[in-house]
């Protein structure tokens, strides 16, 4: 079984690769050719979705939802110039940090 770091670096290179292809032979050049509001807008249509699978107790759903979840979050990353390393790294921060503390400490 590959592990999901591996999983993850290998869809962000392969989300990288594809943004400058051709609209018309690529999904993530699609996006990017339609703008950074159309991708965000795109990331918040899945997680409604993940949100409905997860209520409707439909777990084959949910697990479909989710990895679209995770790959238009690539794809905005990656459209903003920010990392997934960027992101582990944040939540190493945060590990062994209660998420109550954690929040908190974001309104000071």
């Amino acid at each position: 079984m590959t592990s999901a770091p591996d999983t993850l670096a290998r869809l962000e290179a392969v989300i990288a690769s594809r943004k400058s292809a051709s609209p018309d032979s690529s999904y993530v050049a699609k996006l990017h050719a339609r703008g950074l509001p159309v991708i965000a807008r795109k990331l918040g249509e899945e997680a409604i979705e993940a949100v409905v699978a997860a209520l409707a107790e439909d777990d084959a759903e949910l697990v479909g939802e989710a990895a679209d979840i995770i790959f238009h979050l690539l794809v905005l990353l990656g459209a903003r110039g920010v990392s997934l390393q960027q992101v582990l790294e944040e939540l190493d921060r945060r590990e062994g940090v209660s998420g109550l503390e954690e929040k908190a400490s974001r309104s000071q």
